[in-house]
């Protein structure tokens, strides 16, 4: 039976849909649920929640590019390290199948 490359959940709690990378385990995608349409809004209220949207993506945006930034010096710490592994380490060569016996 083949894996699926991708995994698709709905929440138990809110009902959202979620699309998830079954290797890493990543969310990929986020729907939340429609929300029905009540004819008691308000034009203010309508308003209100696009200024949480708003804020809501200004604020995963900023989240975003540190989490960026900051991979970016790890990398770098993970490249040195391997760098300063690969002198320490003496260069061998690789054992031979029929040397393990």
């Amino acid at each position: 039976m083949a894996r699926p490359d991708k995994l698709t959940v709905v929440c138990p709690d809110c009902g959202s849909e979620l699309t998830i990378d079954a290797a890493t385990g990543a969310l990929l995608a986020h729907r939340a649920p429609k929300a029905p349409v009540a004819g008691g809004h308000d034009f203010d209220r309508l308003l209100a929640g696009l200024d949480e949207g708003k804020a809501r993506a200004e604020e995963l945006f900023e989240r975003e590019k540190a989490a960026f930034a900051d991979r970016d010096r790890l990398l770098e710490e993970k490249f040195k390290e391997a760098m300063k592994r690969a002198e320490e380490e003496p260069d061998l060569p690789p054992k031979r199948p029929f040397d393990l016996d």
